[in-house]
């Protein structure tokens, strides 16, 4: 129950408004009604609303027109649709186009109160869930669906398989399922299965006994016993070696591990979840996936959207990291252009989520106004090209030097920043009211910056 939570509930039929807004109330929700679709969206344009209920069949503005208006202005609001045996069809295709559900008349107010909750629990898990420290934000329906299929593989133990390109947050995904999960108390182990070399990564898994190889000076728990009682991931597991993958199949067949160079079987009680960036059924038709080992793990698939097919979370998340990163370099940013935002929509994202959260971060940085611009955004190609087109030494940009291509990219940002500023310092004799104003920030700034470096003098 949620007193602050407003709905908004439309339909025609003054009876069923009345005794929807009833049920809700008792529920402890606040709830407004409108009596047909144009008098919702008026509605919707000047407040905000966690949820929309509405009819389909209404005069004027129907409820699958409602729908499409929607999504268009808050793509984030679920929309549960109420709908008769004749228009059945038109209620899956609106599902389709993003509704959360539909209910068919006739139906026990019960079970709508049930709906009811679930979509709004399930939207503040997809607005923001955090996971060891780490948070994942969406308003994409598609995402909103994902969470939803995440919550029910937590409920059961099964194994799941996560799919999707890197960088669209498969292991937040894995920590998600195993955190709502009845294995929450237990740990949560993650092999990278793509960073271990072939040779390491059978003894890293399953263990070993001391001299079972050369360097094997003691016995050493794998990361099969080390998840008992919880749950391991095994991430990019469409690296692992053909070899060891049937290894891999037996452990999850039998529930038992046997150390290397040990004679011993040993039970376990663990969840497995694996993640991969590549379509494991073309690597099993080319001969370097297991076909077996495919089926033990895809027993519930789940697939997540590279951020290219999520243009709601582009703005969404850039805002984000926008507000984020504006604090963490004390830049008052207030917003992104309509430019900018265009260009940020065009971008292929082929880095995803990690890689539209470095492109805000630069942009922040690069930024002097209150607004992020086109000039300010750039992707990994244009960098590329950049680096190339600066292949010497340094280069003068604004009397400031440039750093070396190869020096910048072994360099974090915040070690770029430190550099920029001394650099500036320097270029203006270390003038530091002429210093805090060629970097956009202020004296203040400059001063809590330079005591973060420490004891900084200029040569």
């Amino acid at each position: 129950m949620n007193e602050s939570a407003s709905l908004l509930v439309v339909d025609d039929e003054a009876d069923m408004r009345l005794a929807i807004k009833e049920a809700l109330v008792r529920k402890g929700y606040s709830v407004e009604l409108a009596t047909n679709g144009l008098e919702a969206l008026e509605k919707l344009k000047k407040s905000e609303y966690v949820m929309v209920i509405s009819d389909m069949a209404m005069p004027g503005l129907d409820g699958l027109s409602l729908l499409r208006e929607i999504k268009r202005l808050s793509s984030h609001i679920p929309v549960l649709l109420i709908t008769a045996y004749g228009t059945i069809e038109r209620a899956v295709e609106a599902v389709k186009e993003g509704a959360e559900d539909f209910i068919l008349k006739p139906f026990d107010l019960d079970l709508l109160e049930r709906i009811v909750d679930k979509a709004l629990r399930l939207q503040a898990e997809c607005l923001s869930f955090e996971t060891r420290g780490k948070s994942m934000l969406t308003i994409d329906p598609m995402m909103r669906k994902i969470v939803s299929m995440s919550m029910t593989a937590a409920s059961c133990d099964a194994t799941v398989l996560i799919s999707g390109e890197s960088g669209t947050g498969k292991e937040l995904i894995a920590r998600f399922i195993h955190e709502r999960s009845e294995r929450a108390n237990g740990p949560f182990v993650a092999v990278n299965c793509a960073s271990i070399p072939d040779g390491l990564l059978e003894s890293e898994l399953f263990g070993h006994e001391k001299g079972s190889f050369t360097g094997a000076t003691a016995q050493r728990m794998g990361k099969f016993e080390q998840a008992d009682t919880g749950t391991i991931l095994l991430d990019e597991i469409s690296e692992m070696d053909f070899k060891l993958q049937a290894k891999l199949l037996r452990v999850l067949q039998e529930h038992e591990v046997e150390r290397l160079g040990g004679k011993v079987s040993i039970k376990l009680d663990i969840r497995i979840i694996a993640t991969t960036n590549r379509d494991l059924k073309q690597e099993v038709k080319e001969g370097r996936f297991r076909e077996d080992l495919f089926y033990r793990l895809n027993i519930f698939p789940l697939r997540l959207p590279p951020l290219r097919e999520r243009k709601g979370d582009v703005e969404f998340l850039a805002n984000h990291f926008m507000t984020l990163y504006g604090k963490k370099y004390a830049r008052h940013i207030e917003g992104i252009s309509s430019e900018a935002l265009k260009r940020l929509l065009a971008m292929e994202w082929r880095g995803n989520i990690r890689e539209l959260e470095n492109t805000i971060e630069r942009a922040v940085l690069l930024s002097r106004g209150r607004l992020l611009e086109p000039e300010h955004i750039s992707d990994a190609e244009s960098l590329d090209m950049e680096s190339e087109a600066s292949e010497v030494g340094v280069t003068e940009v604004s009397g400031v030097k440039k750093m070396d291509t190869e020096e910048v990219n072994n360099m974090t940002l915040a070690e770029m920043e430190k550099g920029l500023i001394i650099k500036t310092l320097d270029t203006v004799e270390w003038n530091r009211t002429r210093a805090a104003g060629i970097l956009g920030i202020s004296v203040r700034t400059l001063r809590n910056k330079l005591k973060e470096y420490g004891t900084i003098l200029p040569v």
